[in-house]
């Protein structure tokens, strides 16, 4: 019975679209820019090629913040689709 309640509360499935990258991107840029202004170091080895690109920042403190932007991207996506907006 559970299961057929889920079933039944399942929308349809969200497909792939430019709409939905241009959220991702944003989500990441605005995910850096806090990244930028809150992590304590910013700079911890081991560093980036290109340091300069990304404004200083070293592998940990990319990865964390793109993995929080693409939290936020996803929560941002799936909650416009589920609104009927993308």
């Amino acid at each position: 019975m559970f299961t057929s309640t889920l079933l039944a509360a399942a929308t349809t499935p969200l497909q792939w679209s430019p709409a939905v990258g241009v959220i991702i991107i944003l989500a990441n840029i605005l995910a850096i820019a806090f990244g930028k202004s809150t992590i304590k170091y910013p700079n911890a080895e081991p560093g980036l090629p290109s340091a300069n690109f990304l404004g200083g920042f070293g592998l940990p403190a990319l990865l964390a913040s793109t993995a929080f932007g693409h939290i936020l991207g996803v929560g941002a996506v799936l909650g416009l689709h589920n609104l009927g907006r993308i």
